[in-house]
């Protein structure tokens, strides 16, 4: 019985919970936590050194503004009048051509005018020793400062790599512990999405935005307290400003966070849909579809177009905003600054200061606007992800001891009283129960929806049983391991699967030790070699998915597969439902020899393929309405006679 699909139009998520979400990814972030430390540490002692780099500017740029002005001030000639080395004569010259000195007097004409012994103490000189040693500190600074960053950039892009490959191994170990049921609720594509797109964006936000978001901060509430330890009139001057940045930046986040969580989801929801129509490409083509699927890609992409757009802009509305305010800090800067300076309570180099001060301010507020945007989109990614890594398993098989040697199985296999259904309130096998002796060719038939595949994927131990009891040999499969269930079948689908290898790596699958000649052999009884020595590379010839191989000889290629499997049990659903009369026959006669010693179980819609059936148990409804062999039923003349006759009428 096929499985029932998923919602064609995905799962439509609830917001995001940021704080949650980010709480469960610094959880699952754990064993990286060290590393994610000393980044921080980098990136915070980074930004401390930046922050201590303007005092040194500030310095550096008074010894500068000092030596290209004439010195002074009230305590320069306070102490040239009390210096005993200058004579009483030029003191009075000195004193002389102060009470003259004015505005409009040309300085260097006044230096020029001064006795020697008072003009080389007023004349301009620039320290150069000093400026050397304070920009060798700055440089020191600064290349120490770049140096931790580097290397928190590097630790961070590091844990990032590794925590999006621990994130994909944990999926793919995941997608091998679900149950069925998911799959049946969920589609491919979707979850494709979260392997790519969602691990995608949280690798990216942990390298470029999580270490420089701790720098960030840091240089904030550091520029902050020195801009106070500074000056207080024009810390507060410029916080003022800066805060109707935050402000609107707090209202954005709030507005966007919505359209961040609709971007990831609409995302999966499209690539569900491409994959589900690329999947099915020739089925869309036959039954002209195209317009179809066009159109509900359009809806899909336009939803996705929508989210996108309006996530970026008004994430996109941050940077403008903040480095307007940024640039009216700069002004409110300059122009308070200018007044203190004129009134002499600060130096030029105060103002060289507070500009890097506001510019080590509202960059970070920028890094911060982006940094938050990223987070909120790797909020979004990290929940889905975390919802799938946390989604139930298939029960634990730890405890179970038993367990069946392939080659010791005899072949019973009992059904007592089975009851399964893909939802609790839907019951779809009601009451099955059957009996199957070793070496036994066992054929279900029925129609459509009677049951038939979903009896073979119970025996597989693919979904659980609600009630009953399935057993081999005596034993129930709830005491036995899912993989010692498996290795006990083997299974030819109806759908056919090949990867992109050689012909020879696909028929010898996962199996060890196999000759060549071994695999010519069950080549040839399936009839495929032929076919297979007619390729340019034979054997060698690598299967790719332009490659032009026919439904049918790609169903003899996966029956060569099982052939080779030496498993007590055998199923083939469908098996040859692909295939043409003549070759039908071919493979007919290889499974019969195939099914030798073995305990078989055919489902079959072509009735005349199992008429050698040992045991045909006919389904309807889920469950057993009649059993026998072909002659048995045919005589009783009734549900399964009606559907044998029905498939060899002749339309009037």
């Amino acid at each position: 019985m096929p499985r029932p699909m998923g919602n064609p139009n995905g799962k439509i998520e609830a917001p995001t919970d940021f704080k949650s979400a980010m709480k469960k990814l610094i959880k699952y972030l754990n064993k990286f936590h060290t590393l994610i430390a000393i980044a921080f540490l980098l990136a915070a002692t980074s930004s401390i050194l930046s922050i201590i780099a303007p005092n040194k500017l500030s310095d550096l740029a008074d010894l500068i503004s000092d030596g290209l002005y004439p010195r002074l001030t009230e305590t320069d000639i306070q102490n040239i009048m009390t210096d005993e080395n200058i004579s009483y004569e030029d003191k009075q010259i000195f004193s002389e051509n102060l009470k003259n000195l004015s505005e409009k007097t040309d300085l260097d004409t006044f230096i020029a005018s001064q006795p020697q012994s008072i003009r080389e103490r007023i004349a301009p000189q620039i320290d150069f020793t000093a400026i050397k040693k304070l920009a060798i500190v700055l440089g020191i600074i600064y290349i120490i400062s770049a140096i931790f960053s580097f290397f928190q950039h590097y630790i961070m892009a590091t844990v990032s790599n590794f925590f999006a490959k621990d994130l994909r191994n944990k999926i793919v170990f995941k997608i091998n512990r679900l149950p069925l049921r998911y799959f049946d609720k969920n589609q491919t594509g979707d979850i494709l999405s979260r392997v790519t797109n969602d691990i995608d964006t949280i690798a990216q936000t942990m390298s470029q935005s999580i270490g420089s978001l701790v720098g960030a901060v840091t240089l904030v509430i550091g520029s902050v307290l020195m801009m106070f330890i500074t000056n207080i009139t024009m810390a507060l001057r410029a916080i003022i400003s800066s805060l109707i940045g935050f402000s609107l930046m707090a209202i954005i986040l709030k507005k966007s966070q919505k359209y961040f969580v609709q971007r990831q989801v609409e995302l999966g929801n499209m690539n569900g849909h491409i994959e589900e129509i690329y999947s099915g490409h020739n089925v869309v083509k036959v039954y002209n579809g195209k317009n179809i699927s066009d159109e509900k890609f359009d809806k899909l992409n336009n939803k996705v177009f929508d989210a996108i757009r309006k996530s970026q802009f008004l994430s996109g509305l941050m940077q403008p905003i903040m480095m307007f305010i940024g640039n009216f800090s700069y002004v409110i800067v300059c122009v308070v600054g200018a007044m203190l300076v004129i009134n002499n309570h600060i130096t030029f180099g105060v103002i060289v200061a507070f500009m890097v001060y506001i510019r080590l301010f509202t960059n970070p507020l920028s890094q911060i606007a982006q940094a938050m945007t990223s987070l909120q989109s790797a909020a979004a990614a990290s929940e889905r992800i975390f919802e799938f890594v946390e989604e139930k398993e298939m029960p634990d098989e730890s405890k179970l001891t038993k367990q069946l040697n392939r080659s010791e199985v005899k072949g019973y296999v009992t059904f007592d009283h089975v009851k399964f259904g893909y939802d609790k309130d839907r019951i779809i096998i009601k009451d099955f129960s059957a009996t199957v002796k070793p070496g036994q060719k066992i054929a279900i038939v029925g129609p459509t929806g009677a049951g038939k595949t979903t009896m073979v994927n119970l025996l597989m131990k693919f979904y659980e049983i609600n009630s009953g009891d399935i057993k081999i040999d005596g034993i129930s499969i709830n005491e036995l391991k899912r993989k010692n269930v498996h290795e006990l079948f083997t299974m030819v689908l109806q759908d056919t699967w090949l990867f992109n290898g050689t012909i020879k790596e696909n028929i010898v699958y996962n199996q060890k030790e196999i000759s060549d000649e071994s695999v010519k052999k069950v080549c040839k009884t399936v009839g495929v070699d032929h076919f297979i020595k007619s390729l340019p590379n034979s054997y060698n010839t690598i299967i790719e998915d332009n490659e032009s191989i026919s439904s049918g000889q790609k169903q003899l290629i996966t029956i060569a597969r099982g052939m080779l499997d030496n498993a007590p049990f055998l199923i083939l659903d469908e098996a040859t439902s692909n295939v043409d009369t003549r070759t039908e026959e071919l493979v007919q006669k290889a499974m019969d020899k195939l099914m030798e010693g073995r305990t078989s179980f055919i489902i079959a819609h072509r009735l005349s393929t199992i008429k050698n059936a040992d045991l045909i148990l006919v389904m309807n409804e889920g469950n057993i309405i009649e059993q026998g062999n072909h002659d048995e039923l045919m005589q009783q003349n009734g549900f399964y006679a009606n559907l044998y006759n029905s498939q060899f009428e002749k339309i009037s």
